[in-house]
């Protein structure tokens, strides 16, 4: 099996600090918690809490269910958590590597890489991978890799444009 370079998951905790979401579903538990305990207001409020810890689970899960693992030739990612896949992106056949950030992502050191390439895997959509943490370095990462590897390969990227005369 081939070690990986970089191996990383999108990240839960970085949902809850660096979206609107995460802090929603923040405010909703802190919300319901303290509501609770001036027992004034019946049962709702516990309702509000467990809302916000259902959404927290849900998205916890999700980000459980994908991994990515960066190695010198390829990225390998695998989703799921009953059932698994499998793909690899040959990093020669990667044509453009975007990083998306919002204003509260660059706050919480997060950010989207997007991943647009001329494999099997990404040839109908690019490969997203969200909340990545330190994701402006792992995009340089990723981007000195695909250089070596279309270097080892001898591979050139040509854009083919068709002009109407």
């Amino acid at each position: 099996m081939i070690q990986p370079l970089d191996s990383f998951r999108p990240s839960t905790w970085g949902w809850l600090r660096a979206t609107l979401a995460g802090w929603g579903t923040i405010v909703l538990a802190i919300a319901g918690i303290l509501l609770t305990a001036t027992g004034e207001w019946q049962r709702w409020p516990l309702a509000l809490t467990a809302f916000a810890f259902l959404a927290l689970a849900w998205k916890g899960m999700e980000n459980l269910s994908a991994r990515y693992d960066l190695c010198d030739d390829r990225l390998i990612v695998r989703r799921g958590l009953l059932s698994k896949s499998l793909d690899e992106v040959e990093l020669y056949r990667v044509k453009d590597i975007r990083l998306d950030f919002s204003l509260i992502n660059q706050l919480a050191g997060l950010g989207t890489i997007t991943v647009t390439s001329s494999d099997e895997t990404t040839r109908g959509k690019p490969l997203v991978m969200p909340l990545v943490e330190r994701a402006a370095d792992r995009r340089e990462r990723l981007r000195t890799l695909v250089d070596a590897a279309r270097q080892k390969r001898r591979v050139r990227e040509v854009d083919m444009a068709q002009e109407d005369y």
